[in-house]
């Protein structure tokens, strides 16, 4: 399975002018190419393939006087590019003939220096691992790298990033075995709301962090700040960069919490089933900040790609299942509540029901039958998860695509 490994780094001053010029030259080489296959399918001319967009983007272009500083970064950067565009347009194709699940995937974009996100992506030919330490990328440098945990085997891709309050990371893209945990006799409904993060189906809740709502003054008054500055101005730009760090830092909790909330799930239960929420449709409601604060999407994510990881059971159920409405004690369906009744009796039976945790147990029951008429929609939903090679994206944004080529250090020495 592929695990994408995140680590800070710190590049020095001509180290990030070097940085500048790839995810430059990067951008460049994907709007000329994207140029190139729009201007082809307006004119009714076929799709252009990537070996002419590199012979004429990237090999010839270096050639001429304006495009001669494509050779100050690595070609390997260039090309990837190139091989990115690519992919994108496969998603899109996919997503149109219907061979691509989920939400429907648009046709690629132009990229603009202004972005928050910059990134360029590398293979193995064009980075390495080394003793001191620092990693190798050419045309940049060793750059220093703060290592919180060893990388499990050798990366076959990596990935550098400058986010919008100019940090700079390093994701690595592994392949390894997965890490099965011992098989329990625990499973767990999980119905996730805004009053409580989760209430689990043995009737423990985990409580909302809100972690935006928590830093929403400190941001307000960096806002007004930056609303005040001259735009253009130098104070505008590092007014800017004090509110992006704000918001960065509140990801970071969100981000950390979801991944020690979800790895315990993980590991106290043999199977998790959870409802597949609307998110999207949430988001546009008057509860969308709650909503987005939550993130319940990457919760769920982390929770799916574990269980494959650990060996678990994962499966969601529909978001069209009735799980508030049903009596999780006789099954009878007392109908529709509004969201003020957190409590209920049911008119069958008489059983007093907590709203979340009757949803839960129902969100238990429903996920243990879809596992067992085999008609769970995760790649893993059966009892041999993660006893294969089951193959799962890589995290963090971006797949990384393993290439051939010469294989880097597993690890740092002496850390």
């Amino acid at each position: 399975m592929q695990l994408r490994y995140n680590y800070r780094t710190y590049p020095d001053a001509s180290q990030r002018r070097a940085l500048a010029r790839a995810f430059g030259c990067a951008r460049v080489v994907w709007n000329d190419c994207l140029r190139d296959r729009k201007e082809a399918h307006a004119a009714g001319l076929p799709y252009v393939k990537s070996a002419e967009l590199s012979r004429l983007r990237i090999t010839q272009a270096k050639r001429t006087e304006e495009r001669a500083w494509l050779a100050d970064v690595s070609a390997v950067v260039l090309q990837q590019s190139l091989r990115d565009l690519d992919t994108a347009y496969k998603n899109f194709f996919d997503s149109i003939k219907g061979k691509r699940q989920g939400r429907k995937v648009g046709p690629p974009r132009y990229k603009s220096k202004k972005d928050t996100r910059q990134s360029i992506r590398l293979n193995t030919n064009a980075f390495s691992l080394k003793e001191d330490g620092t990693v190798y990328l050419a045309k940049v440098g060793h750059l220093k790298v703060k290592w919180s945990r060893r990388l499990p085997a050798a990366p076959t891709s990596l990935t550098v990033t400058k986010d919008s309050c100019g940090r700079y990371f390093l994701s690595f893209v592994v392949d390894t075995e997965p890490d099965i945990l011992p098989e329990l006799e625990t499973e767990s409904g999980i119905d996730l709301g805004l009053s409580a993060f989760a209430v689990l189906s043995d009737g423990s809740k985990i409580d909302s962090p809100r972690f935006l709502r928590r830093a929403e003054k400190k941001l307000k008054r960096l806002g007004r700040e930056l609303s005040r500055k001259a735009k253009g101005s130098k104070n505008r730009a590092r007014a800017r960069i004090k509110v992006a760090r704000q918001h960065a830092k509140v990801a970071d909790r969100r981000r950390d919490w979801h991944h020690k909330a979800s790895t315990q799930i993980i590991r106290d239960n043999q199977a998790v089933y959870v409802e597949d929420l609307a998110v999207s449709g949430l988001g546009r409601t008057r509860l969308a900040k709650s909503v987005h604060d939550a993130g319940w999407s990457a919760f769920v994510g982390m929770l799916e790609y574990k269980a494959v990881k650990h060996g678990r059971i994962f499966a969601k159920v529909d978001r069209v299942f009735p799980s508030s409405q049903v009596c999780a004690a006789c099954g009878f369906r007392d109908g529709p509540k509004p969201l003020h009744v957190r409590e209920w009796t049911c008119g069958e039976c008489g059983i007093v029901h907590d709203r979340d945790h009757n949803a839960a147990r129902n969100v238990l029951f429903e996920g243990r039958r879809i596992v067992a008429a085999g008609r769970a929609e995760t790649i893993n939903a059966s009892w041999s998860a993660g006893k294969t090679r089951t193959k799962v994206p890589a995290q963090r944004v971006e797949a990384g695509s393993p290439r051939k080529g010469q294989t880097t250090q597993a690890g740092i020495p002496g850390l």
